[in-house]
């Protein structure tokens, strides 16, 4: 009997489960349990973009600012 294991997939395999994943519950959002405090963060940092629109930053003005970040 073959005990094979996630932890033995390759690294490339081992992303392709995760993105399966993620799309599987991507698929569902309804499904996916979201904690109270975490609506409670979301609903204080839309709050706060509310009463100071400038202090948020454009998608792609963060996408870049993180990949600069963690460049290789």
């Amino acid at each position: 009997m073959d005990s094979a294991s996630i932890f033995d997939l390759s690294p490339s395999e081992k992303l392709q489960l995760v993105q399966d994943l993620w799309d599987d519950l991507a698929a569902a959002p309804e499904a996916v349990p979201v904690h109270d405090w975490q609506k409670q963060e979301l609903a204080r940092r839309k709050a706060n973009l509310m009463k100071n629109p400038a202090s948020g930053l454009p998608w792609e003005t963060v996408k870049r600012n993180v990949r600069a970040r963690h460049a290789r």
